[in-house]
């Protein structure tokens, strides 16, 4: 099934050409892409195109949250996967990445984690923007949600397009890792969005982005209410190839759709909202990044840019996985409970980033060890890794598959944090919360210090949260400006988790939303629409 193509509205557009002609296209429609679609489609004046790789969300592994899972490796997933590393092993890990509408808020584990206070502290330092500021985003956030948990007005928002309950009825096994939380002296709290992240961290029920027993993503909570809408078209099923340049302005695109190569023209801009691995893929294929790297692959330099694909980021973590005394049930989504803390209280931000999974999880390398058939994971991961990677080209043309060089532990600061991490998890474990809950730790168990680093280069495993590969800020390193434009080029945004000056500290989709409202508020107040 087709996703429905809605006209687009044929004002000033040329004769012949009211279907490729619009004011505004944003290229993907996942997370911020489709905050920044249907923030300026809200307009009846305004022609927007919104491009989706991917097809519709209307498949049952989409909809019902406990069948995530199922969405990896499928055809609603990139599949990518890392190059290999010698820091794991030779691995080669997977990266997963949402391909669809909606893009990964329609594959993911649906957590909203809005970030600590310090990242967008932050990134209003990196972009010399006060809109950034912790402030200025507690505002977005507080507009955009629809808050279901109990009521907090200084932080938390009502009646905005976005649906976040905490995870109902969540498994006992989930209230137990906050229970053991706070009997190692780790503050918890009433939900992981307020006040746990202005501080140290603490341990809580996850919020989630699931209503009236559906999974409600970005797309369902910002477009689908328009479709319909003469002003707005969306295409799934098409690939966007490269960006159209007239000088250094951009004022198109090409798309491969049914097998044809289409122009699309924008009248007044582009954004790109393709994530963290395509988006500096087609700025790259359309001559926008290091000079070296496109003159390898005999592209025409429009602009040198050498941060492009540089200072990719992603959260790695490492399974502990626990034995069931007896049988649980999986709750919505199977992650009903997080941890985040700093181990060092002297820290601006947290170090760790603890996801609890009501199921065993164990890397495909490290599941010959034995993994109990009822269980449940703590992933001990890194909030803040030091590894840095990046996105090269393995050629130029659009089914030419982007290379993700992640470098994965290659700092060592992350292999000695990762075993901080893992040492931490096995004492959580360990608590009285857990008593006739939990048998005891089957992964990695007791290992000497040789065995356990081998494990724990087996163990690595991404959050699904690549990110920064065309990052903010005022350096030579920088892609974008704060209000998201790609420097040297006129009529070009882009709005995803590609413009993050680092990693924010938990799950990327809440960030993603921010970063697709900034560029519609900077949208809507330059053109006054």
């Amino acid at each position: 099934m087709n996703h429905h193509v809605i006209a687009p509205r044929a004002a000033s557009a040329p004769a012949g050409d009211t279907g490729r002609h619009f004011d505004f296209i944003v290229c993907g429609a996942g997370t911020a892409g489709s905050v920044v679609a249907g923030r300026l489609a809200r307009n009846p004046e305004v022609r927007v195109l919104l491009i989706e790789a991917g097809g519709h969300d209307e498949h049952p592994n989409v909809l019902q949250p406990g069948n995530w899972p199922l969405n990896l490796g499928s055809e609603r997933d990139w599949n990518f996967t890392g190059a290999p590393n010698p820091h794991l092993n030779d691995r080669r890990i997977p990266l997963n990445m949402g391909r669809g509408l909606g893009g990964g808020s329609s594959v993911n584990v649906m957590l909203w984690a809005r970030g600590h206070q310090n990242d967008w502290e932050d990134f209003a330092a990196e972009s010399g923007d006060a809109a950034w500021s912790y402030a200025s985003v507690l505002e977005i956030y507080k507009r955009v949600e629809d808050y279901q948990g109990t009521p907090d007005t200084m932080r938390r928002g009502a009646g905005g397009p976005v649906h976040i309950s905490p995870a109902r009825d969540a498994q006992p096994i989930a209230k137990a890792m906050v229970s053991a939380a706070r009997g190692m002296g780790i503050p918890t709290f009433d939900n992981p969005n307020g006040e746990m992240m202005e501080g140290r961290g603490g341990a809580a029920i996850n919020d989630l982005i699931v209503r009236n027993g559906q999974r409600h993503s970005m797309y369902r909570a910002y477009v689908h209410p328009l479709r319909g809408q003469p002003n707005l078209t969306v295409l799934a099923d098409t690939l966007v190839s490269r960006l159209v340049f007239e000088g250094r302005r951009v004022v198109g695109v090409e798309a491969v759709r049914n097998g044809r190569t289409e122009r699309f023209t924008a009248d007044k801009e582009v954004v790109l909202s393709l994530g963290a691995v395509n988006t500096p893929k087609v700025l790259m294929q359309s001559g926008v990044g290091p000079q070296e790297e496109l003159a390898r692959h005999g592209i025409a330099l429009v602009q040198h840019l050498p941060g492009v694909g540089a200072n990719h980021q992603d959260h790695v973590s490492f399974a502990v996985i626990f034995a069931y005394e007896a049988p649980q049930p999986v709750g919505y989504g199977g992650s009903e409970a997080t941890l985040y803390w700093s181990s060092d209280s002297a820290m601006r931000l947290p170090d760790m980033f603890h996801c609890q999974v009501e199921f065993p999880v164990p890397s495909a390398e490290n599941a010959q060890r034995g993994v109990p058939a009822h269980g449940w994971t703590m992933f001990a991961g890194l909030a803040h890794p030091h590894s840095r990677g990046r996105v090269i080209l393995s050629g130029p043309g659009v089914t030419d598959a982007p290379i993700v060089q992640a470098n994965t532990l290659a700092h060592p600061a992350d292999m000695r944090c990762a075993l901080e991490n893992i040492r931490f998890v096995q004492e959580l474990g360990a608590q009285a919360a857990f008593k006739g809950l939990v048998k005891g730790e089957s992964l990695p168990g007791k290992l000497d210090a040789k065995a356990l680093d081998h494990y724990v280069r087996n163990a690595a495993v991404t959050y699904w949260h690549q990110s920064c590969t065309a990052k903010m800020g005022r350096d030579a390193m920088s892609v974008v400006d704060a209000q998201l434009r790609v420097y040297g080029v006129q009529g070009l945004r882009v709005a995803d988790a590609s413009v993050m000056p680092h990693v924010t500290s938990g799950n990327t989709m809440a960030p993603c939303v921010v970063i697709g409202e900034r560029a519609a508020d900077e949208i809507c107040a330059l053109y006054a629409i």
